[in-house]
């Protein structure tokens, strides 16, 4: 049987997205080569912009509190490739991964497949050969043309925000991202669509021509860290305002799943919303000084951590060091100096992928509305604003990119 490495080195023989598809076709061959394991589960599907990740988790944990056994796709990996593939939260051990990899290398054909296909594949046939009683599939990228949309019709799809990313792909404009996005909605299914997200009358539409029951988020009422929906308070664990609308998604979510035999409480609900966290998604490591890590990297993933920093710069006079560094195919500009505006001062970075932008650019963005200095190395800079940071009753910020995220988490948090 082949090692970790070996079966590394065949999902990365594949090019990362493959070559463009106008339709499913490639990943529909795939799924009858490795035996449709598709076939054999039930699923929710979860796509948007920003949000996912957090409604899987939401969602998932709930299940898994009240005794389902779950499997969980998510997409990319933070802290390493395995990650993305869990069962109640466990990651697929190495053993069953490599078995898993041998068995689709057998099976495969010459066709141009993408790593997430590859990846997919992997997951669906752990899931299938577990006997998952539900699985919670995140889509990559859009939903229409992306590779999870084989699944059948799931028991319910969700979306969550929409804002620009990924234009090259999906379209320019934020109802082209949304007619891609409700391609995950089915015949003869369900859909929930967060109650702050763009275009709803797009997936309106689509729910009615697919027969597919258009299920109304409610709205909540907020104040400070806490949030009232449907005669019911909670206080997620994870910061931003923005996780309201992500947790009354998932409560939605489940009150379908509960009306179609899932016993799923209202206390493990409430337990999964007040204790989900997510690794990059605003993620607060207590300590001293304590540290918020987050790997948003387009406009509104940029601004719910701004209004988070906002909130500690202002209400609570908290000084913010913050180590940034961004990718070029992101809006960078409007990135950098959107969070400059509440660091005391901005330490760049561009040590953590090949297409970061260089560190002297972003620090010449920020200097507009901020002290900051031209770090390179992400350890040298984290040095630097933690010294800060202790002298001067401050936090700690890592932001900008999930690469530059997942780099922190793995090499410099001990």
């Amino acid at each position: 049987m082949m090692n970790f490495s070996e079966c590394m080195e065949f999902v990365n023989s594949y090019s990362k997205s493959g070559e463009p598809v106008k339709d499913l076709s490639r990943a529909e061959n795939l799924m009858k080569l490795v035996g449709n394991p598709e076939k054999r589960l039930k699923f929710i599907h979860i796509a948007g912009t920003n949000g996912k990740g957090s409604v899987v988790e939401y969602i998932s944990n709930a299940l898994i509190y009240s005794g389902y056994k779950t499997g969980q796709f998510t997409s990319p990996f933070v802290l390493h490739y395995t990650d993305r593939i869990r069962i109640n939260s466990e990651e697929i051990g190495e053993e069953i991964f490599c078995e898993i990899c041998e068995f689709i290398k057998g099976k495969i054909d010459s066709q141009p497949y993408s790593q997430f296909e590859i990846t997919m594949a992997i997951a669906l046939l752990w899931f299938a050969r577990e006997n998952c009683d539900i699985v919670v599939f995140e889509a990559g990228i859009g939903g229409l043309l992306d590779c999870t949309n084989v699944i059948p019709p799931p028991l319910v799809s969700v979306i969550t925000s929409i804002s620009l990313d990924h234009t090259d792909i999906l379209g320019d404009t934020v109802e082209k991202i949304a007619v891609q996005k409700a391609g995950i909605i089915k015949e003869n299914s369900a859909v929930v669509v967060a109650p702050e997200c763009n275009c709803r009358n797009i997936f309106r539409k689509k729910a009615s021509q697919v027969n597919a029951e258009f299920i109304k988020v409610k709205k909540f009422q907020a104040k400070d860290d806490i949030f009232g929906y449907d005669g019911n308070f909670y206080k997620p664990s994870m910061l931003g305002r923005g996780q309201f609308s992500n947790a009354v998604t998932a409560i939605e979510s489940c009150e379908y799943l509960r009306k179609h035999n899932f016993n799923i409480s209202d206390e493990n609900i409430r337990k999964s919303i007040e204790t989900t966290q997510v690794k990059a998604r605003c993620q607060y490591i207590e300590g001293n000084p304590p540290v918020i890590v987050d790997g948003g990297h387009n406009s509104e993933g940029i601004e719910n951590l701004a209004v988070i920093l906002r909130n500690y710069a202002v209400d609570e006079h908290k000084n913010i060091y913050t180590v940034m560094g961004m990718v070029d195919t992101k809006d960078y500009e409007d990135g950098v100096y959107t969070i400059a505006r509440y660091s005391g001062k901005m330490f760049t970075v561009d040590d953590f992928a090949p297409n970061a932008v260089p560190a002297e650019k972003l620090a010449e963005i920020a200097g507009e509305c901020a002290f900051n200095e031209v770090c390179h190395s992400l350890d040298i800079a984290v040095g630097k604003a933690t010294e800060l940071a202790l002298e001067n009753n401050g936090i700690v910020v890592i932001c900008g990119s999930l690469y530059l995220a997942s780099k922190y988490l793995n090499n410099c948090q001990k």
